[in-house]
């Protein structure tokens, strides 16, 4: 029963993230849905790993973006 529920959501928070990803704030349902699906799903998993090192690397760039920025 629990993990019906979980793929359930896990398959719905990650469909919305896909289908909203352009907004802001959707990429936390497309994380939420893999962390809730890589319980069960190794594929998923590996999604989630490559998804937290891209945002890691997003945020890294961003950082030296303002620091450069707020030098000149």
């Amino acid at each position: 029963m629990a993990k019906t529920i979980r793929l359930l959501l896990g398959g719905l928070s990650t469909a919305i993230g896909v289908f909203l990803f352009y907004l802001p704030g959707s990429f936390l349902f497309l994380v939420a849905g893999l962390i809730l699906l890589s319980f069960d799903i190794p594929m998923a998993r590996i999604w989630l790993k490559k998804c937290q090192n891209s945002m890691s690397t997003g945020a890294r760039k961003l950082d030296r973006y303002l620091l450069a920025r707020k030098y000149r």
